[in-house]
């Protein structure tokens, strides 16, 4: 491994937050208390808690200093003047509407532009788009490359949409039932793959033929801009923020999660450059989360939010942000533990079916592994596979995706190196052992979005 490849930290620590590593018998406690969910594990049983990049990043000083600058005014807040004013000008896109978090935009994207009985392609699912989308009527359909559901396949832009895939659906269903396209960048469920500019481009140009709107998901867009420069021909010159400029000139509009590529810990927007969508959502923004110049932020948090969405479109703080993720990909590679090809932008994906070849799907290898994994070592992870995928609306059973993994998600500006190697030296420990650990099946099942809450017992 050439430590040259991976930039130091841009950043000096200013504070510190302890935490501890609690004995292997207080955590077979833990564990099996949250019903084998990491989820459920309370947070100061965790040593290095990677259960998600989601809210969980250090802000800067000048995010801090950002707070302080709070207008709290109920209607006519200046923060929301600077957001607004930061958005446009890195998106270009016009109309902005605070949310609470992503999810929030999801709701209020899904209500105003999905029809009952209407299709909405995307490059691969997202648990809590897809729940909007199928709650509001729609009915999800795959359009990712094949290559996506290939874990071991290295190849650059896994994330691209397959154009042919969606050029049938438009065939068969009709444009007028397709409500819009939702194209995620990065592809998180995916193992947080980008997605090209010219595949970008080809997408707009094949829906304007039809006049079918594109949406981004573009909680990871700076991530997504990373690659590009990096790795597509032609981008290598190019600023990120140029990059970002131009990736949303090819869309109608994005739901965002600020806990991610805004660097902050609460809060999100939606934005469009249709004038009639913009006043639905603004109608609708006052029912669920509150008036549209705060749209359930806090001033302060959308100071923050204006602040770091400057700060992560800087090079030197995403070029760090990306080859940590890799330095423990790469770690885990050289190690010969099966991970999903190649390393994203937010987190290494182990992948459960080659690591625990002797459990079937149906016993939940991801999620036993993601809890033995904290068994082992006090490091909290997250599965994604068969049971964030939930159960078919129609039939009631199991979602069944290809990729079973388990995600080792790193929070931005929080951990270091060292803390990579020791979460490394984890995994390689249990896959030495891995033929011990056991299936699961569920105690607690909730209808929805079952991979917060569930419950589970070993076999």
């Amino acid at each position: 491994m050439n430590l040259i490849d991976y930039p130091a930290e841009p950043f000096r620590i200013k504070s510190v937050e302890p935490v501890k590593m609690l004995p292997r018998n207080e955590r077979e406690r833990v564990i099996k208390e949250a019903g084998y969910n990491t989820f459920l594990v309370p947070s100061e049983d965790v040593y290095i808690d990677l259960l998600t990049d989601s809210g969980t990043n250090a802000m800067s000083d000048q995010q801090w200093a950002g707070m302080m600058l709070g207008d709290e005014a109920y209607a006519g807040s200046r923060n929301f003047d600077h957001l607004e004013e930061t958005v446009r000008d890195i998106f270009g896109l016009p109309h902005l509407v605070p949310t609470h978090q992503g999810r929030g935009a999801e709701n209020l994207l899904s209500q105003i532009a999905i029809k009952p009985g209407q299709y909405v392609p995307g490059n691969m699912y997202f648990t809590t788009t897809r729940y909007h989308q199928e709650r509001n009527g729609g009915t999800f359909v795959d359009i990712i490359r094949d290559e996506a559901h290939d874990a071991s396949l290295s190849i650059p832009f896994k994330g691209n949409i397959d154009l042919d895939k969606l050029q049938r659906l438009i065939d068969e269903k009709g444009a007028e039932n397709i409500a819009y396209v939702c194209l995620a960048v990065t592809v998180n469920l995916a193992g947080g793959q980008p997605v090209s500019m010219k595949n970008m481009k080809e997408v707009r140009e094949l829906t304007t033929q039809y006049g079918i709107k594109v949406f981004y998901d573009a909680t990871r867009c700076v991530e997504n801009a990373f690659f590009i420069k990096e790795q597509e021909e032609g981008y290598g010159d190019k600023t990120i923020r140029e990059i970002v400029r131009e990736m949303f000139s090819y869309a109608d509009g994005c739901t965002m999660s600020g806990k991610k590529d805004c660097l902050v810990n609460i809060g999100g927007f939606l934005c469009m450059n249709d004038e009639k969508l913009f006043e639905k959502a603004k109608e609708l923004v006052v029912v669920y989360e509150g008036m549209p110049s705060y749209g359930g932020m806090a001033g302060r948090d959308m100071e923050a939010m204006a602040i770091g969405l400057k700060e992560a479109v800087q090079y030197e703080y995403i070029e760090h942000r990306v080859k940590q993720v890799r330095y423990l990909g790469d770690k885990l590679r050289e190690a010969g533990i099966p991970i999903i090809e190649p390393t994203g932008g937010h987190a290494v994906f182990i992948d459960a079916r080659r690591f625990c070849p002797h459990l079937t799907q149906d016993q939940f290898p991801a999620q036993s592994l993601a809890a033995n994994l904290y068994l082992e070592s006090g490091v909290r992870s997250m599965e994604r596979g068969i049971v964030s995928a939930g159960r078919d609306k129609i039939t009631g059973d199991h979602h069944r995706p290809k990729l079973e993994t388990v995600r080792l998600t790193i929070p931005r500006r929080v951990y270091t190196y060292r803390h990579m190697d020791l979460v490394a030296a984890a995994v390689q420990s249990l896959y030495e052992k891995r033929e011990t650990i056991k299936g699961l099946r569920f105690v607690y099942e909730p209808a929805q979005l079952r991979f917060f809450t569930a419950r589970f017992e070993e076999i």
